[in-house]
């Protein structure tokens, strides 16, 4: 969220942005208004207790002389009662004014393309030749039928649709894909980390707005718990409610996690498969530093991920997030989408967001400064999402004979096997 400040000193800055992102102003109002209504009652409250404090000297003056202390005793009555009533008030105003303030989007980087939707992504870079195909290709989905690479029907009996079986050699390179990725990652200083699967629901509401994103998450019934829905979150609430010292970052992590979604709504064909999932595995990179170097290590985060790609030989384009397609959280935002032959589309495989404080001040969490402490910036990127990358091998790295060439930075894990061969 925004600091509290910036809503008393700058409200044009907030306004202005919202306008950008084509938002109304309605909660921004409420934000400033509950905190002018808590700011006033916190006035009140500290003037009743200096007119008790008057007051309870005056009586034990008049008591000293013998004076009448009726009056006296009858205003501080009426202090006591309205005491409790004005902190139940003050704490109403502060619990709606930030809960008004959790909702306001994060200020958008200057750099954000303005934009209306989707079409309003601009390509930054291309990676890689698209295939040319001297025989008709095969969708990802058609290849995982070929290579009997996964069990959709029987994933569907035991735990629904847009469940999987991962089989044989489809299997052994998903644990390739991610091995890859965490060598890359921690080679270049990223420290590996399997965190908990669940978070509850305070820590999640310090990394995403649960208003805005709880509709695509798994909730664990009559348990305060959700399942993960990317490492990125658990791994960022780490440090809630904790003063980091500033000699320590940035700290650099690669998260490994299964992660579950429950990606309502319908989607085109190209998403049925192993593309748009219930459940799938990532690994994926997360960055707490200081915020002179947010931007430099939100360049980093990108130039992971377009080793990682480029390594495997994908073609793909590096899109910038325009202003109505960047989300609530990211200051920016990087996406990376691979070419899939079957529909003729770029599609998203990655994404690069720059949180800037946002989430820190959510989580409540600072770093150590000579003039007392500030707000950290956070940053993710995935590093491989191993569904959405086995498709865009699949359909790009597929041969005439049905097989699928494996890319070679992956064959270590796959005891030198060259290509996974049709059933």
């Amino acid at each position: 969220m925004l600091e509290i400040a910036t809503f008393r000193d700058s409200p044009e800055a907030i306004f202005a942005d919202l306008e950008r992102r084509g938002l109304g102003r309605e909660t921004v109002e409420q934000v400033i208004a509950t905190d002018e209504k808590w700011r006033a009652l916190i006035d009140e409250g500290n003037k009743l207790r200096s007119d008790r404090n008057r007051i309870s000297r005056g009586i034990a003056a008049a008591k000293k002389a013998g004076g009448d202390t009726k009056p006296l005793l009858e205003q501080m009555q009426a202090m006591k009662q309205r005491l409790p009533q004005l902190e139940q008030e003050t704490a109403a105003a502060l619990a709606e004014r930030d809960a008004a303030r959790m909702r306001v989007p994060n200020l958008l980087d200057e750099a954000v393309p303005q934009g209306d939707g989707p079409d309003g992504n601009v390509e930054l870079a291309r990676h890689g030749d698209r295939p040319e195909f001297g025989f008709k290709p095969q969708s990802h989905n058609e290849l995982l039928e070929t290579l009997a690479g996964a069990d959709l029907e029987r994933a569907a009996k035991v735990a629904g649709r847009r469940f999987y079986y991962l089989c044989g050699g489809l299997a052994r390179l998903e644990l390739a894909l991610v091995n890859y990725a965490v060598d890359l990652l921690t080679e270049r200083g990223y420290e590996a980390v399997v965190p908990p699967f669940v978070m509850n629901r305070e820590a999640y509401e310090g990394v995403v707005d649960l208003s805005d994103f709880e509709e695509v998450m798994y909730k664990i019934e009559d348990h305060d718990l959700y399942l993960i829905a990317t490492s990125e979150h658990p791994l960022t609430a780490r440090f809630r409610d904790e003063i980091l010292e500033p000699g320590a970052l940035p700290l650099r992590y690669c998260g490994l996690s299964t992660n579950f979604r429950r990606e309502v709504g319908a989607h085109g064909l190209s998403d049925r498969g192993i593309w748009r999932v219930h459940q799938f595995a990532k690994v994926e990179q997360v960055v707490i530093c200081k915020p002179d170097d947010s931007a430099a290590m939100h360049q980093e985060l990108l130039q992971n991920a377009v080793d990682l790609l480029q390594g495997l030989g994908l073609p793909f384009r590096v899109v910038e997030m325009c202003t109505a397609d960047i989300g609530t959280i990211a200051a920016r935002k990087f996406d990376l989408e691979a070419w899939m032959p079957s529909v003729g589309e770029w599609k998203e495989v990655v994404s690069a967001s720059n949180c800037t404080a946002y989430q820190a001040l959510r989580l409540n969490m600072r770093y150590r400064t000579p003039d007392g402490t500030a707000w950290p910036h956070t940053l993710n990127a995935t590093g491989i999402a191993t569904t959405r990358t086995l498709a865009a091998i699949l359909e790009n790295c597929q041969q005439p004979d049905g097989s699928v060439a494996i890319p070679r930075p992956l064959r270590k894990w796959m005891g030198g096997l060259k290509a996974l061969a049709p059933a």
